[in-house]
C-alpha cells in the first residue's frame, strides 16, 4: 500500500502544484503509516520531489505524452496505481487534473473527492473536508471504495519541505492507439510570467480599463508583486487579452492567496470562479459594483489614479525593505 501522487510539469519542469500535492501526500502517508510514490510524465528532476516527501518516482518518458491528453494520462496513472498497490491517489485541482481525475476514478472504480482543503478528518472511515456550492460552504465527504482519489484544492495546503530523497524508477505504461483518439490542434497559453494555476497572487483587469492599451499598469503591478495577470470574460471576448487569462466560472478557477480585481464589476460567474481565493481586493469607481459585497477590501476610486499610486508605494516599500 502507498499514497500515489500525480506531479504535473511543463517544459520538463515541475509546476508548483506538483510540490503542493507531494507535500499533502506525505502527510497523508504519515497518517496511514506508508510511503509516497509519484508519477512523473516527461517531468523534471526527481530529486526535487524528494525534497517534498516523495520516496519513489515512476518516471514516464514518452513523446506521445508531450501534450496533455486526459485519456492517455489517466490510463498511465491507473497502471502506476496498480503497479504500486496504491490505495490513495492525490492530484491537484488544475484544469488538466480536473479532466483527468474522473476518468482515473472510473478506471480504478474509485471514489473521487474534488476541491479538498485539508488533511483527512479520519483514516477509517476515510473522510475529507472539501468546498461546496462554488466555495460558499464546506462538507465532510466519506470515501468508502478500496482506492480513493483526492483532488487537492490549489493553495489550500501549501509547500512543506522534507529532508528525504526520492528513488527514480523508469516506468513504461502500455498505451494503445485508442488512448490517443483525441487530437490537440492548438494550445493557447497566457502571456504572463507566472501561470494563473501556480500563482499565489493574481492581478485581474476588467472592462473598466477601457482598452488593451491600458493593460501596461496591470502588468506593472503584477510584476512588482510577482503575480499572474488575469481578466474577466468580456475582456477576453473582446480580444483585449488571450482567453488563457480569462478567470471565472466559465474560465480558469482561481484559488490564490491574494486576488486583486481592477475595473471588474463582479458578475456572479466571475465571483464563483475566484471565490476560493483567500483575500480579495477590488478597485472600482462604482461603489455599487457587486464585487464590493464579496471583497475583503475595497477601494472606491479611479483605477487610473489608484493603481499608479499603489505601484509607487509598493516599489518604495520593496526598496526600503530590500
Amino acid at each position: 500500500m502507498s499514497v500515489l501522487v500525480y506531479t504535473e510539469s511543463e517544459g520538463g519542469k515541475f509546476k508548483k502544484t506538483a510540490f503542493e500535492v507531494a507535500s499533502y501526500a506525505k502527510e497523508v502517508a504519515t497518517i496511514l503509516g506508508t510511503t509516497v510514490t509519484a508519477v512523473s510524465i516527461n517531468g523534471g528532476d526527481s530529486s526535487e520531489l524528494g525534497s517534498y516527501g516523495v520516496d519513489k518516482v515512476l518516471q514516464v518518458t514518452n513523446d506521445k505524452l508531450a501534450t496533455f491528453n486526459a485519456k492517455a494520462y489517466a490510463n498511465t496513472i491507473k497502471q502506476a496505481v496498480e503497479k504500486d498497490g496504491a490505495e490513495v491517489v492525490v492530484v491537484s485541482s488544475t484544469t488538466d487534473s480536473k479532466f483527468l481525475a474522473p476518468l482515473l476514478s472510473v478506471h480504478l472504480n474509485a471514489g473521487y473527492a474534488s476541491n479538498v482543503v485539508a488533511l483527512p478528518e479520519s483514516a477509517s472511515p476515510f473522510k475529507v473536508k472539501r468546498t461546496a456550492f462554488t466555495n460558499k460552504a464546506f462538507n465532510i465527504t466519506e470515501i468508502s471504495t478500496d482506492v480513493k482519489v483526492i483532488g487537492l484544492s490549489n493553495n489550500a495546503f501549501g509547500l512543506r519541505e522534507n529532508s528525504g530523497s526520492a528513488e527514480a524508477e523508469v516506468f513504461e505504461p502500455s498505451l494503445v492507439d485508442a488512448d490517443f483518439d483525441i487530437e490537440v490542434t492548438a494550445v493557447d497559453k497566457a502571456t504572463d510570467k507566472v501561470s494563473i494555476a501556480d500563482a499565489e497572487i493574481v492581478v485581474s483587469g476588467g472592462r473598466g480599463l477601457k482598452g488593451p492599451e491600458n493593460w501596461a499598469m496591470i502588468e506593472e503591478l503584477a510584476d512588482v508583486l510577482g503575480a499572474a495577470t488575469a481578466c474577466s470574460k468580456p475582456v477576453s471576448d473582446m480580444g483585449w487579452r488571450p482567453h488563457g487569462e480569462h478567470v471565472g466560472q466559465t474560465g480558469k478557477p482561481v484559488a490564490s492567496n491574494l486576488y486583486i480585481a481592477i475595473g471588474v464589476s463582479g458578475a456572479i460567474q466571475h465571483l464563483a470562479g475566484i471565490n476560493a481565493s483567500k483575500v480579495k481586493v477590488v478597485i472600482n469607481n462604482d461603489p455599487e459594483a457587486p464585487f464590493f459585497k464579496a471583497a475583503d477590501y475595497g477601494v472606491v476610486g479611479d483605477a487610473f489614479e489608484v493603481v499608479p499610486k499603489l505601484i509607487e508605494k509598493l516599489k518604495e516599500f520593496k526598496s526600503n525593505n530590500a
